[in-house]
């Protein structure tokens, strides 16, 4: 009986240890931290996000898993539960394009990308990296910049942060090289808002191929709330932990949509036979842009 119990407490300890991975990113180059790197379980929707101090926290139940460490102007890498005490993420370089200044005159605006359905919802979708496609109208060249990005949140905390990531399209038609060298990360106070940001010193142009752009939820201690809850099957409480701001959303039909899953976009369309019209339905995030000349 004896031996019995020590196993269990064994196997207890075991779960516990790899129940819960914590560590640090930091840069290859110079031992930085990296803040707001997206950290996902390889194979699985589920995910965290370093903070500002690059340290990290996530839960595994499985030590034979591996982690997905993705961050902007950083090359994607996968370790092994083992080797996540400290990861080292490898500067990304690359040739800038040529880049021409144009005049900007600001004297016309253009908001685009506001849907039909006008009905808004929201949900705790966390983790959460959500794209919406901006297609490209030859009327666009008469306001070729992109001055205002405008997302609606639904936020319950003083301030909450989060990131906003534009892409080009590439190739294939999927999300591809992001258009800013360095995150863009922004803040929203309380309530229900769309909160305008300014793009304009990015000199960003809308390309002929259109463009995506993503809001990508941050799961970091000070967007984190925890609330005790009565759980209907048992005696016990329950904490609930909600990460704020919330997206809110749009309705819509479309050809396909753009999931971001183990560091890289899978491209979901319509599987039902009996679906003639080819058309996915799904929630669209309630992004526009406002366009200036």
């Amino acid at each position: 009986m004896k031996n019995k119990c020590f196993f269990a407490l064994l196997f207890f300890v075991g779960f516990a240890v790899f129940g819960q991975i914590k560590g640090v990113v930091k840069d290859s180059v110079d031992g930085m931290p990296i803040p707001y790197v997206n950290i996902s379980v390889e194979n699985e929707n589920f995910a965290t996000t370093s903070e500002e101090n690059g340290e990290f926290k996530i839960h595994i139940s499985d030590k034979s898993k591996n982690l997905v460490f993705s961050a902007l102007g950083f090359e994607r890498k996968i370790v092994s539960v083992y080797n996540a005490g400290e990861v080292r993420l490898k500067p990304t370089f690359f040739q800038l394009d040529e880049v021409i200044i144009s005049k900007r005159f600001g004297t016309r605006l253009k908001e685009i990308g506001e849907s039909e359905n006008a009905i808004l919802e929201t949900f705790d979708k966390a983790p959460r990296i959500d794209i919406k496609f901006f297609s490209y109208l030859p009327e666009y060249k008469k306001t070729p910049f992109l001055r205002q990005v405008a997302i609606v949140t639904d936020n319950k905390i003083d301030e909450a942060t989060f990131k906003i990531r534009f892409y080009s399209v590439d190739a294939n038609g999927f999300p591809g090289a992001e258009l800013l060298e360095k995150d863009f990360i922004v803040s929203v106070g309380r309530g229900v808002s769309k909160t305008k940001f300014n793009l304009s010193k990015f000199n960003l142009k809308m390309p002929k191929q259109g463009l995506f752009i993503a809001f990508e939820k941050l799961l970091i201690e000070k967007n984190k709330i925890e609330r005790t809850i009565a759980n209907a099957n048992s005696t016990a409480p329950q904490t609930k932990i909600t990460y704020y701001p919330f997206m809110l959303y749009n309705s819509v039909k479309k050809d396909f949509q753009f999931i971001f899953s183990n560091g890289k976009w899978i491209k979901k369309t319509n599987q039902d036979p009996e679906n003639t019209s080819g058309k996915i339905q799904m929630y669209e995030p309630a992004i526009t842009i406002i366009l200036t000349n």
